[in-house]
Parts: structure tokens; sequence; C-alpha cells
């Protein structure tokens, strides 16, 4: 059997487009990052957050790095099987993708990598489909 995949990825949610012998089916992956976690405040020992120069900011990226690496391990578990991936998307988030994917060894399954802007689920599957043909 034959899967194919196509997904428009951005840091925000994945819809994904798998094309196979038994049909075909549309996923739909949600990141919940946050891409500025706010911590407010003071802390337990009562001293202001801003009082310590940058830590903050790296807790939030850190957090933020966190939860992306969590949400791409759940596309590529997702997409794991695919013979065939193409991956479309408005931002980083499609290159950030094809790095894990190639770093995991699945480089060589995918087909492209293109830039487009928002797209409704039915015109995602509508390219993927003319993509592989189908």
């Amino acid at each position: 059997m034959t899967t194919q995949v196509g997904l428009w990825i951005d840091h925000r949610k994945a819809v994904i487009v798998t094309l196979s012998d038994e049909g075909d089916a549309t996923t739909l992956v949600e990141s919940n990052v946050e891409r500025h976690v706010r911590y407010s405040g003071r802390s337990q020992s009562g001293a202001s957050h801003e009082s310590r120069p940058g830590q903050g900011e790296d807790t939030r990226e850190r957090h933020f790095e966190g939860q992306l690496s969590k949400y791409y391990d759940e596309v590529i578990a997702r997409i794991r099987d695919a013979e065939a991936i193409l991956i479309l998307g408005p931002g980083e988030a499609k290159g950030e993708l094809k790095t894990r994917l190639e770093r995991d060894g699945l480089g060589a399954r995918i087909v492209g990598v293109e830039t487009v802007d928002k797209m409704t689920d039915r015109q995602i599957a509508a390219k993927v489909r003319e993509r592989f043909g189908g």
C-alpha cells in the first residue's frame, strides 16, 4: 500500500492530508504553543522577576522550544509511515519540520517544501492531490 502525505504547517497547527490506497484522510494537530508565555508578579522569594535581567526571557524561550519540540514529535509520529511527504506553509515551521525529518532519517521521503499562505483544509487537500497526481 502506498501512502503519500502533504501537510500545511505553522507554529500553531498542522493540517495533514494522507492519501493511500484505502482512501484520503485529513488530520489536524494543534501545537498549543505559546510564543510569549507570561510570567508576571513576584517569585516565591518575593523578588520581582525583573530583578534578574534576561532570566525570564531565557525561561520563556526554553518553554517555547520545549512545546515546539513536542508538537513536531506528534506531527512526525503521524507522517512517519508515508513514502512521500510534501511540506507546505507560510513561515519557519516548514523548514524546522524538514530539518527534524532529516535528523530522524526521513529526509529522503520529502518530495517538496513550498511556501504558501493560509489555506483552507479543502485547498490543502486539493494541492496535495494535485502534487501526487490524484
